[in-house]
């Protein structure tokens, strides 16, 4: 995949530059960004240094589009992300090591975006977001036809999560997302956006994640709303989601039944040189592992909702602290409330208090049940050094419950600081 990132991009900018002006329009942007980080104490506890970090890493997007004409363009983007040092692992060795000769380059989109009339085609490798990130959020290979009208838009979803190549009843072991997720925009306030989202696999072992290790058949969907209010001062969002559906076991046995929930609110006021905002989400985790429900909201693949700092991956997302779910929100409910700040254009301050418990106890060091993962202060400082570009300042302390510190006679907390320099172009 690296090489092949690598003679894409060379191939698209050879196109770009040798084609005629009057055939081709070239879009040219991308990302940078590099940041600077420490954080102690990941684990609950300040005897097992295992999750201690101090670190630099870069990332680099690039973009690149062909635009032929108003109905067809072509879409790609790559990613370089570089280590700084060398840590000993190839992969991780690629960019930022002495030398920094490496050819780690992702293709992280390729597809074609083209219209049919009203109809709106993207086929390839590219990204989309269901339900806020609760469901789905990243970048995929496969299909969104999606019909806009007059106030409204009806997309349909294919997203291809695993294939199971050729032989004996491979094709079995395929997986795949459908989906629907028509959005309605309602005056100059509301817009609802309903969606349906099925994962299906006739031999799901092979897509072996969570319970799909032991599963044949596996039949999960996802039905919910997001809306969306936006009025004079601020906004309000809802998200309310149900999960169902069914798992038959490798080897037969009684079929697991799913039934899980998630419900997510939040908003903001402004108040001028400032803003009130908080919102608040709970997921349903599974209280019994030995009966045939399931009944935690859980996503195979493709979930991804960033929230707290230090339990919620945040800026720095490497890790989370302990047995936080970090982005795959599940068998969990968490508050915030917070502020922003802006005594000038170039500078913003952001004060975020965040607290989390898991939907149900799991069993510490002591053998007691716990649930409490802890209360999180956040703070984070943008400033606009130069038109383009901004600096972040960024210091985190999580005061652990007991989930996190798993009762541990060297308990302590977690804490992080670091600081990012990014543009955009």
């Amino acid at each position: 995949m690296k090489k092949l990132g690598i003679v894409a991009f060379a191939a698209l900018l050879v196109v770009a530059f040798t084609l005629p002006a009057s055939a081709i329009e070239s879009q040219f942007g991308g990302y940078f960004r590099t940041r600077a980080w420490m954080q102690e104490n990941w684990s609950g506890n300040d005897s097992d240094e295992a999750l201690d970090l101090a670190n630099v890493d870069s990332r680099t997007r690039l973009y690149y589009t062909a635009i032929f004409h108003e109905n067809l363009k072509f879409v790609s983007k790559f990613e370089i992300d570089a280590q700084w040092g060398s840590v000993g692992t190839p992969a991780y060795d690629a960019d930022g090591d002495i030398g920094t000769d490496g050819v780690g380059v992702e293709v992280k989109n390729m597809y074609a975006d083209f219209n049919t009339g009203p109809v709106n085609w993207k086929v390839g490798l590219q990204g989309t977001t269901i339900a806020r990130g609760f469901i789905f959020s990243d970048d995929f290979a496969g299909m969104i036809i999606n019909y806009k009208g007059e106030g409204f838009s009806v997309p349909l979803i294919w997203i291809k999560a695993y294939e199971g190549d050729i032989g004996y009843n491979r094709n079995d072991f395929d997986c795949d997302y459908y989906g629907i997720a028509p959005s309605f925009t309602i005056g100059d306030m509301l817009t609802l956006n309903p969606y349906f989202l099925w994962v299906y696999s006739k031999e799901a072992s092979g897509f072996a994640r969570g319970p799909f290790a032991a599963t044949e058949e596996a039949n999960v969907y996802f039905l919910g709303i997001d809306a969306d209010v936006s009025f004079g001062m601020g906004s309000v969002w809802f998200t309310g989601i149900y999960e169902g559906g069914d798992l038959d076991p490798i080897g037969g046995g009684d079929t697991v039944d799913i039934s899980a929930w998630l419900a997510g609110l939040g908003g903001a006021v402004n108040l001028g040189m400032a803003d009130v905002h908080g919102q608040f989400f709970y997921a349903t985790g599974d209280d019994d592992a030995a009966d045939n429900d399931w009944e935690q909201f859980w996503v195979p693949k493709g979930q991804s909702y960033y929230w707290a700092e230090i339990m919620g991956y945040g800026v720095f997302d490497w890790y989370t602290s302990n047995n936080s779910p970090a982005d795959q929100i599940g068998n969990i409910w968490a508050a915030n409330i917070g502020s922003t700040i802006k005594p000038m254009d170039k500078l913003a301050i952001s004060l975020d208090l965040w607290y989390a418990e898991l939907a149900e106890d799991i069993v510490v060091l002591d053998g007691s049940k716990q649930a409490d993962l802890g209360f999180e202060v956040d703070l984070r400082v943008t400033y606009k050094l130069i038109e383009g570009m901004n600096l972040d300042l960024v210091g985190a302390y999580l005061f652990a419950g007991d989930a996190t510190t798993e009762k541990h006679p060297d308990d302590a907390n977690p804490y992080e600081l670091g600081a990012q320099l990014s543009l955009s172009f």
